[in-house]
């Protein structure tokens, strides 16, 4: 599966503080028929059999939608469950090192927060960027990233940008005119009532953000 631009519009990042009433297979469910556009698993502390049990039943899930899915950090788990691809951070495997493990037609998605960050990694083969944190964010501990930069790494890049930290929808249309295409969110799509409702709402947001 390939990465576009409009894959960046709603990219969705898996988190199991929010899990309750629902399992995490169903709050995805819920979130890829809201519309998500791109899917990363995050898991911190499941061990590598769950993890990998757990992403080949997510990776199912998400090609019934046709959307993407990508596992943070764990290449090895990436290859084992058959992802599209793998997102790195920058205290993690180099993106072209990921690239040689997972060969030329996985996705590489990488972190960045300054512009030689995000040449780097574009240099390197990867795919697309995740930039930020663009807004304070209880989620992940990230310093913020001034608006100028996220422009300027925007402009110095040819692959797409997906802006990334505390992004809800009473925020989002603060990102129109960055450059980016599109948000990735954590807790303002897991950690709402109506993952769906949610959904439906930033995916038509980010649209409007971007200009489509």
């Amino acid at each position: 599966m390939n990465c576009t631009k409009e894959s960046m519009l709603l990219y969705a990042i898996t988190d199991r503080t929010w899990v309750g009433k629902q399992t995490l297979m169903e709050q995805v469910k819920d979130s890829l028929e809201g519309g998500i556009t791109f899917l990363q698993l995050r898991e911190k502390d499941l061990d590598e059999a769950h993890f990998l049990e757990e992403a080949k039943e997510m990776k199912a899930l998400a090609s019934k939608y046709r959307v993407p899915f990508v596992i943070n950090d764990n290449v090895d788990i990436a290859l084992a469950c058959s992802a599209d691809g793998v997102h790195v951070g920058q205290s993690d495997m180099a993106a072209s090192k990921a690239r040689e493990k997972l060969g030329p037609d996985k996705i590489i998605g990488v972190s960045a927060q300054t512009v030689e960050q995000a040449l780097a990694a574009e240099r390197m083969g990867a795919d697309y960027l995740g930039v930020g944190a663009v807004f304070a964010t209880s989620t992940k501990d990230a310093d913020v990233i001034a608006r100028d930069t996220l422009k300027e790494i925007c402009g110095a890049v040819s692959i797409p940008v997906v802006a990334i930290g505390g992004i809800n929808h009473n925020n989002i249309l603060e990102l129109a005119g960055s450059g980016i295409d599109g948000v990735s969110i954590i807790s303002g799509i897991y950690g709402q009532p109506d993952i769906k409702e949610a959904c439906r709402k930033l995916l038509k947001l980010s649209k409007e953000m971007v200009g489509i």
